[in-house]
């Protein structure tokens, strides 16, 4: 009997296409997204050789598509397994998903590790089939869908950009460089994009499927990967964090002056105010940064406040000579030097550490005084994204390269896959080049993407990285649509141009011919004879909210009613459309449809009421932010936290006007923008302020900070809500809570980790040394009995049982505190006990003195199936707090049933 697993999480970016991976020995084979092209396209070809996988007798075969790539080892002559399981058997979306001797083969039979693009749906499915001889028509037809999968294997010799990990130190002595060493015995110099030598150690070329092939086979590389696109995760913010003049976090960190962020993103208009260097001091001397000039960019631009910048866009250039792109970077509409032609990265720069800025508004909309969370913080900015063209792994590895180098603090990336899926750490290189960065001291805030309210969506999930979700502030932009029959309906606008003034206009709704693309106002897909002169009813999806606008607009339409889904639910956000257009819930959609329905003469009419503030409930946690369970290792919870990201205030290119369509020639220095894009560098800049307090504070110190004094109320004193069902929220949604800065300068305690601390977890989530070598450059091993992976000393608490076990069951993990706060201190705990869970901590009580600053404590939970019931988010949820009459330093306890692979 031979069993069979797969574990499906999805594809990767469309840009992701077949790559080759030959190692020469099983004791080199770990898992990569590199593979014998060749052989992948004669495997297709040849049902054959499915034939030969089915019928050849094996001990075991494990299947593994990984959110990468698909990765197929079988003990046969035609394609044979390694030991990719010893080295990874967690690759996917659970721990432990396949057992080390699923993938155990007869030394004779050579080892090959074929990995191909699947296009499987994103949807995270598990398989497990048993054979025998009764089910063997069943196990051909699995096959049969391996063989689909296979068929997406571009078997086109067309050069690609791959990015190969080496193992630096087997660099032999006669190469001067590592670079020396590439061209001679890897590639040609011509074919190289970029050399890594801090937070990776490798290069990324230009190679046929061949080619790569060949330098897989190479007993120095590690691993390879090919290049992938990303997207970007598209004031008052700082006083709804607890930031005040004068006093608190903001006084005892002189508002971050001196730290330096690097902003990984789509530029800078450094001409804006927000960017000004007027009193602040010289830029710090450790500072090794650069200028780098360009396309209406020079090294005027930068000044004591943008200390540096540097563009890359290698990545894409290679990606248009291959058909990635069709052309590139536009140079027409883009500026090849760090200027920002896109406004995100100027928005997201301000908001982490914009100045002063008075008179600050967006077409009279959030007037006041613009500044961001840390207005003394300098900026280093690192143009990785293109307008319209996202942002590849291969440049983004090269900036995470020069921004360790350069001396930054905190690194801002608001970058995610765009495509619904998590890779691997050790095959995602915001992963392993954030790795770099923390264990260098450099904190890396990411956020959390908007592909929400849907259940494990979040991304950028290495527990290094600190993952930032999205809440709501108490700043709103209502607009209301008044119905004939006198009903109001409440939305938002940030339209500024003329109003409608009340008059009433007729209603049409294109959905109603059943026509998907006319539902959603796409371009072309509307009837000028019949919305003319009337207010359309657009549904969102599928097109930029504003871009329907657009298309109402060109076939004369006189007004825009934007009308959520299901999905969407009643999160709303605020756009400066072109014509007078209100967003409204599902619930408010459908009641005006249901009017017009009824109604053929039905009339509306829509009113803009500018800025409210002191909005109640806030925050909410927003129906687009990325949601938990992790789905790559559910032990460690992500989201981190939220923070602001809905309608925030910040400053704006002068390159395209506010809504970035072509058309919008309207100009403005401040832009209102929401998505955890915006959330992320609210925790840089807050990241700033707490290492210019505490400059002696790791990176995991930071974030526990961040994460043990967040709120879990709103400013009703509620529970936080979630915008998306109305329900109270849980930690898969916001993680520890709302960022709170007028705690998290004194935290009390703290969870601090170090680079071996990381590197144990790898181990216990049966990561082998070569894998983890991946990710952290040096050579490691793992102990033969390794600790659980909640004992993983994380400011949260996941603990994971199998859902198939019966009676009761019992984990006990390890927790380590630190004492960063007055030296004589005893603290006690408190335990919020899950419903039908006994959780309980030794010792109850924490005595620290001038000599004791570090002190452990056990947790054990146990569960029983006979009165364990699981909630709608299939977990159950509580906290644990230690308490000294001044702090609470509590952290979330997520506990769920999960059957191992």
């Amino acid at each position: 009997m031979t069993l069979f697993t797969a574990v499906v999480t999805g594809p990767s970016s469309a840009a992701t296409a077949a790559s080759t991976s030959i190692p020469t020995s099983s004791t080199s084979a770990i898992p990569s997204t590199t593979s014998a092209a060749a052989s992948l396209c004669a495997l297709s070809r040849k049902m054959t050789t499915l034939t030969t996988l089915v019928t050849t007798p094996a001990s075991t075969t494990a299947t593994t598509i990984s959110p990468a790539s698909t990765t197929i080892s079988a003990s046969t002559t035609t394609v044979s397994a390694s030991a990719i399981a010893s080295s990874t058997a967690t690759a996917t979306s659970t721990p432990s998903s396949v057992p080390s001797a699923a993938t155990s083969t007869p030394s004779s039979v050579p080892s090959a590790a074929i990995s191909t693009t699947s296009s499987v749906p994103s949807t995270a499915i598990s398989t497990s089939i048993r054979t025998t001889g009764a089910s063997l028509h069943s196990l051909v037809l699995y096959f049969l869908l391996i063989s689909l999968s296979l068929t997406q294997v571009n078997c086109d010799p067309t050069p690609r950009t791959y990015i190969v990990r080496v193992d630096s130190s087997s660099k032999p002595s006669v190469f001067p460089t590592h670079y020396h060493w590439y061209t001679s015995e890897f590639t040609e110099p011509a074919t190289i994009l970029h050399e890594y030598d801090t937070v990776f150690k490798g290069f990324a070329a230009v190679l046929t499927p061949d080619q790569a092939a060949a330098t897989l086979q190479h007993p120095s590389v590690l691993a390879s990967f090919e290049d992938r696109r990303r997207e970007l995760h598209t004031t008052r913010s700082p006083q709804f964090l607890g930031l005040r003049n004068q006093r608190g976090l903001w006084s005892e960190s002189d508002y971050g002056s001196d730290v330096i962020i690097g902003i990984f993103d789509t530029g800078i208009w450094p001409e804006r105010r927000s960017f000004s260097d007027l009193n602040l001091g010289p830029v710090p001397r450790r500072w090794k940064g650069v200028c780098e000039a360009g396309v209406k960019f020079s090294w005027k631009n930068c000044n004591r406040k943008i200390v540096g910048a540097r563009f890359f866009a290698k990545g894409h250039e290679a990606a248009a000579g291959f058909g990635g792109l069709v052309g590139g970077i536009n140079e027409t509409i883009e500026f090849k030097s760090p200027r920002d032609a896109d406004g995100h990265g100027t928005h997201t720069a301000s908001t982490a550490a914009g100045r002063y800025t008075f008179g600050a508004s967006m077409k009279g909309y959030a007037s006041g005084i613009a500044k961001g969370v840390a207005p003394k913080a300098r900026l280093a900015v690192y143009k990785v994204c293109w307008k319209n063209a996202g942002c590849f792994d291969s440049d983004i590895l090269a900036a995470f390269d020069a921004a360790v180098n350069d001396g930054v603090d905190v690194i801002s990336i608001s970058i995610g896959g765009g495509d619904g899926v998590s890779s691997p750490y050790y095959l995602d290189p915001i992963a392993i080049g954030a790795y770099g960065a923390v264990s260098r001291g450099i904190f890396v805030s990411s956020s959390a993407g908007n592909d929400g309210p849907n259940g494990m969506s979040v991304t950028n999930l290495a527990p290094w990285l600190t993952t930032v979700g999205a809440g709501t502030i108490d700043r709103s932009f209502p607009a209301e649509v008044v119905l004939g029959d006198g009903r109001k309906f409440f939305g938002v606008s940030l339209y500024s141009g003329k109003p409608l003034y009340g008059k009433m206009y007729h209603l049409v709704y294109p959905g109603k011919s059943g026509v998907l693309s006319a539902s959603l106002c796409m371009e072309n897909s509307l009837d000028p004879n019949s919305v003319r002169g009337k207010i359309v009813i657009c549904d969102r999806g599928s097109s930029p909210r504003v871009a329907k606008g657009l298309v109402v607009q060109k076939a004369g339409g006189s007004g825009m009613i934007l009308a959520n889904g299901l999905s969407n639910g009643e999160g709303l956000l605020g756009d400066a459309h072109l014509l007078p257009a209100c967003a409204i819930g599902s619930d408010e959609g459908d009641k005006i449809k249901a009017y017009l329905s009824s109604n053929p003469e039905a009339t509306a009419t829509i009113n803009f009421q500018g800025t409210v503030i002191g909005i109640k409930p806030a925050p909410v946690v927003a129906s687009f932010s990325g949601r938990g369970p992790n789905v790559l290792n559910p032990e460690v919870l992500k989201p981190d936290l939220i923070a602001p990201g809905v309608n925030i205030l910040a400053a704006w290119t002068e390159a395209v006007g506010p809504t970035g369509l072509d058309l919008d020639t309207r100009k403005t220095e401040f832009n209102i923008l929401s998505g955890t894009s915006m959330a992320c560098p609210h925790v840089s800049g807050a990241a700033a302020l707490l290492k210019s307090a505490h400059p002696d504070w790791s990176p995991a110190a930071i974030r526990s900070a961040l994460m043990t004094t967040a709120n879990l109320n709103d400013n009703s004193w509620n529970p936080v809500l979630d915008e998306s069902s109305k329900k109270p929220a849980t930690p898969y949604d916001y993680g520890a809570g709302h960022l709170n800065l007028d705690l998290a300068i004194d935290p009390g305690l703290v969870y601090d980790l170090k680079n071996h601390d990381y590197v144990s977890f790898l181990c216990a989530i049966e990561y082998g040394p070569k894998t983890i070598q991946v990710i952290t450059r040096s050579r490691v091993s793992c102990p033969v009995r390794k600790a659980l992976p909640e004992s993983f000393n994380y400011p949260s608490i996941s603990v994971l049982f199998p859902s198939s076990s019966k009676g009761p069951s019992k984990k006990v993990f390890f927790r380590m505190v630190t004492n960063v706060g007055e030296a004589n201190a005893v603290y006690r705990v408190r335990v919020e006990q899950p419903k039908g869970v006994k959780v309980r901590v030794k010792p109850e009580k924490l005595v620290f003195s001038e000599t004791v600053r570090r002190l452990g404590y056990y947790v054990s939970v146990t569960v029983d199936d006979k009165n364990l019931v699981m909630g709608e988010s299939g977990a159950l949820f509580g906290s644990l707090s230690w308490l000294d009459g001044k702090h609470v330093v509590r952290s979330p306890i997520v506990v769920t049933q999960i059957d191992p692979l």
